[in-house]
């Protein structure tokens, strides 16, 4: 590692005053850079005593800098934490993180709404050593009484929304502070945003049922839902599943694949009837429903088909895994099992399921009856 002052010939008979690093550092963007210029510069050739003086406390101060810069680098290779990092920008750092879950679209839709957010609190510009406790109090507060950007002035951000949001920025700080780009994590007494139960649609057995008899205007996409509710499993999933993901052993038919949200590999169980409805097996290379697209004119198609059935509910193709989850719940799975079959990490994220009506709670209303 080397830290070196150097000059550079500029107008005027001055020499421009740099740092020349090797091997490249990290710049204030986060990107590798080789100079750091010091806005301090010489004169050539000296004319005058004032001229001389000049070079002589500039030279000394530049080579203060060159000497502290030279520390800082040997500390943060010792893991002590560098304090050049505090210029760097976090918004670049949020963007880059972004870019890493692009594959999830989904997840990746949420990630660039929050840092979108973001620059709208921050006007565009913040530095690493903006991130203080009182900096995240104040955008937890933005969220949870903002407008929703680009649509419908006034129209406030929902909470869950805001939890989501406030949850990707709670993610980019620690891998800041993780990073040591960061010296303290502003996050340590900062309390996250609350989650705010919604109403989760599904169908009960009876209506799938129905909706299994009831003509769609596009067979796949009729499949897709009827298997997402046999299986539980995301739409991210289903449309890269191959044949060769779906396997055949004593037990049973198991799904092998890596999780699209979570990267984890499952051996998914599935039934039979699960295993028609992927159609006649073929080139085991290609995704099943390759030509099938998560888009508003398919989903459109459910909500017709959804009608047809003569079913009322806002029902979109996300609702037939919570199907899956609550008719587990209400066939009395307990609800380990259940939250291994969606692939949930956290069983309380399971728990919202188990608050649906179910069978037992129908049983214990009509438990007490009375003669009118």
């Amino acid at each position: 590692m080397g830290v070196h002052l150097r000059k550079k010939k500029i107008a005027n008979g001055k020499e421009s005053l740099y740092l020349d690093f090797y091997p490249p550092i990290k710049g204030g963007h986060g990107k590798l850079t080789r100079r750091e210029y010091l806005n301090k510069y010489i004169y050539e050739n000296p004319k005058n005593a004032d001229e001389k003086l000049q070079n002589k406390e500039n030279l000394i101060i530049a080579e203060g800098i060159k000497n502290k810069r030279e520390k800082e680098i040997l500390n943060e290779q010792d893991g002590i934490f560098n304090t050049q990092n505090k210029k760097r920008d976090f918004l670049e750092f949020f963007e880059n993180l972004c870019e890493k879950r692009k594959e999830s679209e989904g997840n990746y839709g949420n990630w660039l709404s929050a840092l979108q957010y973001l620059r709208a609190f921050t006007g565009g510009k913040c530095k690493m050593g903006d991130l203080t406790e009182e900096f995240c109090e104040k955008f937890k507060e933005y969220l949870l009484h903002a407008n929703r950007l680009n649509t419908v002035k006034g129209l406030k951000l929902s909470q869950n929304s805001a939890l989501s949001y406030f949850n990707k920025f709670r993610c980019a700080i620690n891998e800041a502070y993780e990073s040591r780009l960061i010296n303290e994590n502003p996050l340590r007494h900062v309390k996250g945003i609350k989650q705010k139960e919604s109403k989760r649609e599904f169908l009960t057995q009876e209506e799938l049922q129905l909706l299994a008899q009831t003509e769609c205007d596009l067979l796949p996409l009729k499949n897709v839902a009827l298997f997402s509710a046999l299986t539980g499993l995301r739409w991210g999933d289903i449309s890269k599943l191959k044949w060769s993901d779906v396997q055949l052993t004593e037990t049973g038919y198991f799904i092998h694949i890596v999780q699209k949200k979570t990267t984890d590999v499952i051996m998914h169980p599935i039934s039979e009837t699960a295993v028609k409805l992927l159609g006649v097996r073929c080139n085991t290379s290609e995704a099943i429903f390759e030509d099938l697209k998560y888009t508003d004119s398919n989903n459109d198609k459910i909500k017709r088909w959804v009608l047809k059935a003569g079913i009322h509910k806002k029902i979109t193709l996300h609702n037939f895994r919570h199907t899956y989850a609550t008719l587990l719940l209400n066939k009395g799975v307990d609800i380990y099992t259940v939250s291994k079959m969606l692939g949930h990490k956290k069983i309380e994220t399971t728990m919202i399921y188990a608050k649906v009506l179910s069978e037992t709670k129908v049983k214990a209303a009509n438990v007490i009856d009375i003669e009118l």
